[in-house]
């Protein structure tokens, strides 16, 4: 009986106990519910809309372009290149301070099949020494190279890592990497596939990705405030990228593996937007390839048309585009070989202004007798790189950087 008696009681407390538990998960989730249905503070009277002022469609009217070529008074095209690219360079603010050495120090070394992987740290600037992925392949060099840069994607734990199965890193970076290049690279890292054919590979981090971020922790609302921050200080977050870019390719083409009049660059994404832009300014690229990031900015930003800039302060020139649109700046790197690729199922990139932005190029090329240079395409595909882009990718490189 009283074993009877213990049983009762010890049933009765946990049933409360269950009770207890299911009535605080219920008050939780009714929590959530309510900060989730708690309406933003809204004025019956607004002037932005969707992210973009309501006078979008005035503003982008006075937007002419003055100094794109055909637009430019200026009819010599070195001339205008010249005078062009110090306006691009005018626009990104005062560039970091270069190192007065890049003491290249290996830190990291893997041995993979038909190339080595090394992690390396070296000085990208006077401010920065940063850690990068450096492929070279089995052989006798030196051979072409790649800087192959990341992509945006709102995702900024992992940068250089996207392109390169890391290694020297904890099982978190390894696992965050896979699932990243399983989700937009189709499962293959694009460095060590370009290693395993015969090109050495680079790839660092852009500011504020991977090893270059928050020592807080990532948050990608403070992404913003950093730049604004940074433009307090006269400089621009985004221009450091591209400078940085610029720099990790100077640093490329002294290495004796490296063939420094066959150097390519390469990205998706916001890796495409590096691509062509360090393409533009820097003269040891001799080809790249831009893998879902081109348009013009009538079309990107519209109202009407819910579309507006998603990489915010990441590609962003303060006033470039009073003078120059997307694919003015991507000319600048003319005559050069260029393969420029969107899908026609990509979110982010509204098709008729992809189709502007290769019109616009491949005009200039034309007007420089080089149309055969510039390779535009449009494939069935999603915002991604995969297998088949990456391989098309390799064949444009070898055609350009190994005949």
């Amino acid at each position: 009986m009283i074993f009877v008696d213990m049983m009762t009681h010890a049933y009765n407390r946990l049933i409360k106990s269950l009770v207890l538990v299911i009535l605080c998960i219920a008050n939780c989730s009714d929590v959530f519910a309510q900060k989730k249905k708690t309406p933003l503070q809204k004025r019956e009277n607004y002037e932005f809309t969707f992210d973009l002022p309501r006078y979008v469609e005035q503003l982008k009217k006075e937007l002419t372009y003055p100094l794109a070529w055909g637009n430019s008074d200026i009819k010599n095209f070195a001339e205008w290149k010249s005078v062009a690219k110090v306006k691009v360079l005018e626009c990104m603010m005062t560039p970091p301070m270069k190192s007065a050495g890049y003491d290249m120090q290996v830190i990291g070394e893997e041995k993979r099949k038909g190339y080595t992987v090394r992690k390396i740290l070296f000085n990208v600037n006077a401010y920065s020494r940063i850690s990068a992925y450096l492929l070279v392949p089995d052989g006798k060099g030196p051979f072409p190279a790649i800087n192959m840069l990341h992509d945006h994607g709102g995702h900024l734990f992992i940068g250089k890592e996207k392109m390169v199965r890391p290694i020297d890193v904890d099982t978190v970076v390894i696992n965050d990497a896979d699932r990243w290049v399983e989700k937009l690279y189709d499962g293959q890292y694009a460095g060590d596939y370009f290693a395993q054919n015969g090109y050495v590979v680079f790839s660092a981090d852009a500011p504020m990705w991977g090893e270059r971020g928050r020592e807080e922790g990532v948050d990608r609302s403070k992404y913003d405030i950093i730049c604004g921050n940074m433009m307090m200080l006269g400089r621009d977050l985004s221009a450091f990228m591209t400078y940085d870019d610029m720099s990790g390719t100077d640093f490329l083409a002294s290495l004796p593996e490296v063939d420094n009049a066959r150097i390519g660059c390469m990205g998706c994404s916001m890796g495409a937007y590096r691509a062509w832009m360090l393409a533009a300014l820097s003269d040891k690229i001799s080809a790249a390839a831009s893998i879902c990031w081109m348009t013009t900015t009538d079309v990107q930003m519209s109202v009407k048309d819910k579309k507006r800039e998603y990489g915010g302060f990441a590609n962003c020139i303060p006033a470039l585009r009073q003078w120059l649109d997307y694919p003015h700046i991507a000319s600048l790197a003319c005559p050069k070989p260029m393969l420029f690729i969107n899908g026609t199922r990509d979110h982010l990139f509204p098709i008729d202004g992809t189709h502007s932005a290769f019109n616009i190029m491949r005009d200039v090329w034309t007007s420089q007798n080089a149309g055969a240079e510039l390779e535009t395409e449009l494939w069935d595909v999603p915002h991604s790189c995969g297998k088949a882009l990456q391989q098309r990718a390799l064949e444009f490189f070898d055609k350009k950087l190994k005949k």
